[in-house]
């Protein structure tokens, strides 16, 4: 168990604008037994019952709750999906791990509570950290609201941030035997295939190909850092002003190659005049963002790397992103995500699957 203490500076965790009702619920919500994980925060750091939870909108994996108490202290939970869950798959143990040690990095991360893997408290394993100030620029309205010099930092900063994280020694924080450090890309070909078969709701033979196709090409002179995984604007916690504030949901961080990380950070970049874009990439759009060529230009000239195969990555990215989009999906059909306050387009959704992988394909073909 690791514990890091009380946030003495009680910054808060926002995802956007949201009112009160939206925020907290005075039920409990699907996915927490009020009564246990009180009991559990009690005895791991300073709180004033009753606690409020309200289940955070917009995630596609792991459940995100946040949770107040009566003095205003304000935390956040987070627990893998309900119902049954694919092997290896919404590790809260690994998300915790990865940012214990990163706490005294120059990567800004949440500050930690505590991680609970007693299944008698509230089901599945689960942790908690302190609230952080900022926004999540999750959708094109919150993106709206922002000045186009704030959007233009939000980009620098982001770049800064992931070039940060590759910087990390491995082994001064604790993580040299997170995983493997050779194989990345044959390592995630057979996790995401295999997470594909067990999810899958349709054939779709172009997963197959691609596949077939990224291992024939698997770059074999990749460095290897600490990967996100999952390194997006949506999963950054931004300062108004576009400082990122803390970097969030590592549950897909492993070490890996850092131009992966770069490629799906891409991926997720809309540009102006581009048809049909998928989710908060969206938002890229907006005056004031640089172009995906821009930002991979300031990633590759502060760590001083070549992007000759950067087209690859971005079509392994986008593969990937298929291959997790397929279990998204299939866990909304299941109704596994609990009550959300949004909607899903399940059937758009479905289709952007497809569009992804398709995506795949022709950047393999340039």
């Amino acid at each position: 168990m690791f514990d890091a203490g009380s946030d003495p500076a009680g910054r808060c965790w926002q995802t956007g604008p949201m009112s009160t009702d939206q925020q907290i619920s005075s039920a409990s919500p699907d996915g927490i037994d009020t009564d246990a994980v009180t009991r559990w925060m009690s005895d791991h750091t300073d709180i004033s019952p009753p606690l409020q939870f309200g289940l955070i909108p917009g995630g596609r994996s792991n459940m995100t709750f946040t949770v107040t108490d009566t003095e205003a202290r304000r935390f956040v939970l987070r627990r893998p999906p309900l119902g049954p869950l694919l092997p290896s798959a919404h590790d809260m143990a690994r998300e915790y791990r990865l940012m214990h040690a990163l706490a005294t990095s120059p990567v800004p991360v949440p500050r930690l509570v505590g991680l609970c893997q007693d299944p008698s408290v509230n089901d599945r394993d689960f942790y908690v950290m302190h609230h952080l100030d900022g926004i999540v620029v999750r959708d094109i309205e919150i993106g709206r609201t922002l000045s186009a010099a704030v959007r233009t930092r939000m980009c620098h900063e982001l770049v800064d941030t992931l070039c940060t994280l590759h910087r990390v020694d491995i082994d001064e924080v604790g993580l040299g035997d997170l995983a493997k450090r050779g194989g990345y890309i044959e390592r995630q070909i057979k996790r995401w295939s295999g997470q594909w078969e067990q999810s899958k709701t349709r054939e779709l033979p172009l997963i197959d190909a691609v596949r077939d196709t990224l291992a024939r090409r698997a770059p074999t002179d990749a460095v290897t850092t600490i990967a996100h995984g999952d390194y997006r604007l949506s999963n950054c916690m931004m300062d108004p002003e576009g400082p990122v504030v803390g970097v969030i949901d590592w549950e897909l961080c492993t070490l890996g190659d850092p131009l992966a990380d770069l490629a799906g950070l891409l991926g997720y970049w809309h540009e102006p005049g581009e048809p049909e874009p998928r989710g908060d990439n969206e938002t890229t759009g907006l005056p004031g963002f640089l172009s995906r060529d821009e930002m991979a230009g300031l990633y590759a000239d502060q760590m001083q790397v070549s992007l000759e195969a950067v087209d690859y990555y971005r079509a392994f990215a986008s593969w990937r992103l298929a291959c997790i989009g397929e279990g998204v999906y299939a866990r909304y059909l299941n109704g596994q995500q609990g009550q959300q306050d949004e909607e899903l387009d399940l059937d758009q959704y479905k289709v952007a699957n497809t569009r992804r992988v398709e995506a795949a394909l022709l950047g393999l073909s340039t």
